[in-house]
Formats: structure tokens, sequence, C-alpha cells
């Protein structure tokens, strides 16, 4: 028997289903747009290990964009998954440094980036005498992040039913052999979805990374170097106003340098909850 809906939620229903069509549009027309742009201009030169201004090569970038990315994910996932393991797991539930720390975390999470490219120049490049590096665009991006990772990897704990840990302890396991073996194995995807919102933010972050680690067209060859990622290289090549035919062909390999990167993090995931 076909089920009748009263009007309101009818016209809910209708406004979610537009509402979601618009998006799907709108996220197809951008890529369509990046790719019908940025596809007839890529060129070899574009590839080239070093760059000049007649190439305007953006190999460099997306070698400093992999340095970053992967500094920036080493420096705050651990922080950020053992807070929200201590949250979870140790703190009491509802305390004040609870209430405290999810506060705080929804503040940063607020936060400008360009605040934190200041709070970075001040505190990594000058305080700390590190200069426009890889480190310091790297270090102000893990701030950045933490927040996400942080509450993302806490909810993705706090979904996971208690009757899985007073099954462990039942079964004689402790508090560490639980986490690790029941808990962490079942919040794998939610935990994996908050590093691929992170690496999508570090990735596309232009503002913190122009005052903290520059934007210096070459491989950098250590993490005490200037050095570009790729979304500051192709807003370098739009500010000029010479390249935007080049800036557009950066859009296309940044787009599916994301796509290959959440395709690995979500096979890396699946791995591990398999594990």
């Amino acid at each position: 028997m076909k089920r009748h809906l009263d009007p309101v939620s009818l016209f809910l229903n209708i406004i979610t289903k537009v509402a979601a069509f618009i998006t799907i549009l709108v996220l197809f027309f951008i890529i369509a747009y990046i790719l019908i742009r940025g596809i007839p201009n890529l060129t070899p030169s574009l590839f080239e290990w070093e760059y000049t201004t007649e190439n305007v090569s953006m190999m460099p970038a997306i070698i400093n964009t992999i340095y970053v990315v992967l500094l920036s994910l080493l420096i705050s996932a651990p922080i950020g998954i053992c807070s929200a393991i201590y949250l979870v797991e140790y703190a009491k539930r509802g305390s004040k440094l609870v209430k405290i720390v999810l506060l705080t975390t929804e503040t940063l999470a607020g936060i400008p980036s360009i605040v934190y490219g200041l709070f970075g120049s001040l505190m990594f490049v000058i305080s700390l005498n590190m200069g426009l590096s890889l480190l310091a665009g790297s270090l102000t991006l893990a701030i950045m992040v933490l927040p996400t990772i942080m509450r993302t990897t806490q909810e993705a704990l706090v979904a996971v039913p208690d009757s899985y840990r007073e099954g462990s302890y039942g079964l004689g396991a402790g508090k560490i052999r639980t986490i690790f073996r029941i808990i962490l194995p079942s919040a794998v995807p939610g935990i994996m979805s908050g590093i691929v919102l992170s690496m999508g933010r570090i990735v596309g972050e232009t503002a913190a990374l122009i005052y903290t680690s520059g934007t210096v067209g070459k491989i950098s060859t250590s993490v005490f170097e200037p050095g570009s990622t790729l979304a500051v290289h192709m807003y370098k090549l739009m500010s000029e106003g010479l390249y935007t035919e080049q800036a557009c062909a950066v859009a296309v390999v940044l787009l599916v340098f994301v796509i290959i990167m959440n395709s690995l993090s979500s096979v890396l995931g699946k791995k591990l909850a398999k594990g």
C-alpha cells in the first residue's frame, strides 16, 4: 500500500531533491569547465623539471605539493587521532575538559586561512627562524587541519557501539587492546574521511602557504627550503595575467591530483578496516 505524504513533507522532499540535483549539476559544471579549458593547454613543457618564464613548468609544484601533504598529515594525523581517542575513551564524557576542547576545535575550524598564514609567518617564519620553507608551511597547515581530523575521528569513535567495548572487555581484553583491535578498525572509514577532507584542504590552500612556504618555482631539496605548491603556482600564474591558459592546465592536474590522493586514501582505509 502506497503511503501518501502530507503537503509539508512533500514540499520538503521536493526541495531536498532539487537542492541535491543543483549541487550535482554545479559539481559537474565546474569539472567540465576545468577540463574543457585546461586539457587543450596541457603541453610537455609544463612538465619539465625546471621552472622558467618560457615553460612555467608545474613539475616543481607537484613535487612540493606531495612533500607538503605528507609532512602536514604526518604531523596532524597522529595528534588529532590520539587526542580524539583520549576524549572518547579516557576522558569522562560530558566533563568540562571535553567541552573546552570541543569549543576550541570548533573555533579553530572557523578561523580564515589568511589568519593561519599570518600566525605561521609570525611564529614559524620569524620567531623560530625557519624562514620561508616547506616545514613552516606544513606546520601551519597541520594546525589548520587538526580540528577537522580531531572532530571526524571523535565522531567516528562515538559511532562505534558500546556493545563492541563491552564484548571485548567481557572476553578479557584490556583497554589498549580493545581500542586498537576493536574500536579503531570499526572507526577507520570515518577517520579516513577526515583525513581525505584535510588532504583536500591542504592541496587547495594558497593564502597560508604564500606567507609561510613562499612562491619559489623550484623543487625543494629540503624541508627548510621555500617552494610553491600546485595551488600557489596556479594563483601565481593567474595573478600575473600572462599565463591564463597554463593556469587552466594546472587546474586540471590539480583536480586529477586530488582524485588520485582520495582514491589512494580510500583503498588504504579499506585495507586497514579489513586488517
